[in-house]
């Protein structure tokens, strides 16, 4: 019978935190990607017009929360791919001799995670206030709280995935070249999917972030292509899949060996 460890998860979060904030440079340059696209690509496309944009809207009102989707799809996954380091510099191997289940391991490291991608996705959220960007409603603002929260654990749960059959750090790069940059470009957080050639569909539907992203402008701008309810329960069926993929990958896997 598995048993979770309360101490033992919050211990790993609370290593997280403290990890991320002495190492301020990490939680600043995760924060530049998405404030470059703000100030560069935003302010230079904001007067112009784009196919399938919703009317009345400036572009760089589109593009805030394809941004704060940005900030926590790369945030999630190198929290998720986090593993890998401690398996390089023998941390892992240290906390599997404990006797604590891997499940409570994997929740802690989870908890940890989406704590700091969910802090870096607000302060993207609230530095484009400086772009005169406004959320239009308090409910709105709830459920961008819930989709944030789903897009965190989706690419935790999927980095965890990833790191757990990874042997060590030389396919990270394969890792951002062919997973999270095409799902980042598909996710329709730079530009409307609708435009996208009819070969490219079906990736656009398979995408985690497509919802995502969709969810956020909903709760931000009040628009979106799809109903916020059919967002919310695909996000969310691809949350639990995806978190209980990355569990069993770990659980399984010989990361602490």
């Amino acid at each position: 019978m598995l048993s979770i460890s309360g101490q033992a998860i919050y211990m790993l979060w609370l290593r997280e935190m403290k990890r991320t904030w002495r190492a301020k440079s990490r939680l600043v340059g995760a924060l530049i990607m998405p404030l470059f696209f703000l100030i560069f690509l935003g302010s230079g496309f904001r007067r112009a017009t784009m196919p399938d944009m919703p009317a009345g809207m400036d572009y760089i009102t589109f593009l805030i929360p394809g941004a704060v989707g940005m900030s926590l799809l790369f945030s999630s996954m190198f929290g998720g791919l986090q593993v890998l380091w401690d398996k390089e510099f023998g941390f892992l191997k240290e906390i599997m001799v404990t006797p604590v289940s891997r499940l409570s391991i994997v929740l802690g490291r989870m908890a940890g995670g989406s704590t700091v991608s969910l802090a870096q996705g607000f302060m993207i959220l609230f530095l484009s206030m400086l772009f005169g960007f406004r959320i239009h409603s308090v409910t709105g603002f709830l459920l961008t709280v819930v989709f944030m929260f789903l897009i965190a654990y989706t690419f935790i749960g999927l980095g965890l995935a990833f790191a757990s059959r990874m042997k060590d750090m030389h396919g990270f790069q394969l890792v951002m070249n062919f997973v999270v940059f095409p799902v980042f470009f598909l996710s329709g957080a730079l530009y409307p999917v609708q435009g996208l050639p009819a070969f490219l569909k079906p990736l656009v539907y398979i995408d985690p972030l497509t919802y995502g992203v969709d969810g956020l402008r909903a709760g931000l701008l009040g628009t979106s292509v799809h109903p916020p309810l059919v967002d919310l329960t695909v996000l969310g069926i691809i949350c639990i899949g995806m978190v209980t993929l990355g569990s069993i990958l770990f659980e399984t896997s010989d990361v602490g060996q």
